[in-house]
């Protein structure tokens, strides 16, 4: 079942942590590389991201998650920025380490397009590291393709050449 949250009271704080596990610990190197103790890392690098979430991006219009839920777990989950009526910057696209390689972020992906496509025409854009092969797939599964190769960073207005930008576009009926 797909859920759209579009508050961040209704953010289930520990079922999103665990989906971006192993980005949080990732990133306990880059924003706390002085701590020594990767516990104490990792719970500091998830509430950084939950403050975000709360004072960062749920502020902005047409802010929403999207999870995917499976018996109770949250399996997958995307951000979804409106950035003008036809045009999505989706961020954040991430399956928990324990449930990756069946198809949940596809199903999500596929979810939130045929959600979009309901209210008519739009664009979708979405920034990808070019080392990120899973996520390009998946992307690619879903009829989203590369077109250039330096993302785009829509909510911060800044361009990457690390990433591939990419793009899908619904013209309507």
């Amino acid at each position: 079942m797909m859920i759209t949250i579009t508050e961040f009271e209704d953010v289930d704080a520990r079922k999103l942590m665990d989906i971006y596990a192993e980005s949080n610990y990732e990133n306990t190197d880059y924003f706390f590389p002085d701590e020594p103790d990767k516990d104490v890392a990792v719970r500091m690098v998830e509430e950084g991201f939950l403050d975000y979430l709360k004072n960062g991006f749920f502020t902005q219009p047409g802010a929403s998650y999207r999870v995917l839920e499976e018996n109770g777990i949250w399996v997958s989950a995307l951000r979804l920025n409106r950035i003008q009526s036809d045009l999505y910057y989706l961020e954040a696209l991430e399956t928990r380490p324990d449930r990756r390689g069946k198809g949940y972020a596809t199903l999500l992906l596929s979810g939130v397009l045929e959600s979009l496509k309901r209210d008519g025409p739009f664009r979708l854009c979405d920034c990808v590291s070019k080392k990120n092969a899973a996520s390009l797939k998946v992307h690619e599964k879903c009829g989203v393709r590369i077109v250039s190769d330096e993302g785009y960073d829509y909510l911060n207005e800044e361009a990457d050449d690390h990433d591939f930008g990419l793009e899908y576009r619904y013209p309507g009926e």
